[in-house]
């Protein structure tokens, strides 16, 4: 199976490609919830050792994230501002990476099997759209290289929502 990690002996290749390939399948869509789900399938075909990926999106009213596409087991619907990473990542407006769930103040544990999580939120015009939030069974899955990429593949979806 092809995968970020073994396209090449150089990660940020894959990724590139990742976001090349994100581009086409978004290219000329105006549903959001379209786009949204393509993205968190290209990411759980092409990121190895993750158990879940998707996206959280902001309702207002509420003050809260609200569950959106995702791949994976069923997840927690709703998350308040400031609660767990998701909620953390999304008021802070700023990238987290947990390399273990378990040592993270409040957090929300929807899946016992996930260990280690990067979240990245989603700025639209100023103001929060969501967040994507990538789990894995593995401790310290994640590190730079992923956040900055995951970073710049929410830069390229962020066009198309």
């Amino acid at each position: 199976m092809f995968t970020v990690e073994n396209y090449s002996q150089n990660r940020e290749e894959g990724y590139d490609l990742v976001i090349k390939q994100l581009r086409a399948l978004l290219e000329g869509e105006t549903s959001i919830t379209a786009n949204l789900a393509n993205a968190s399938a290209l990411l759980n075909q092409f990121l190895p050792t993750i158990n879940w990926v998707g996206f959280y999106e902001y309702e207002e009213l509420s003050d809260q994230l609200v569950l959106g596409p995702f791949q994976g087991l069923p997840a927690c619907v709703r998350i308040p501002l400031g609660k767990g990473v998701c909620g953390t990542a999304a008021k802070e407006q700023k990238t987290i990476v947990v390399e273990d769930v378990h040592q993270f103040p409040g957090h929300i544990a929807c899946d016992a099997a996930s260990q280690s999580e990067i979240v990245v939120p989603i700025i639209k015009e100023g103001q929060l759209f969501g967040v994507l939030d990538i789990d894995s069974p593995e401790k310290n899955r994640f590190d730079e290289i992923d956040k900055v990429w995951l970073e710049r593949f929410v830069e390229e979806l962020n066009k198309h929502i």
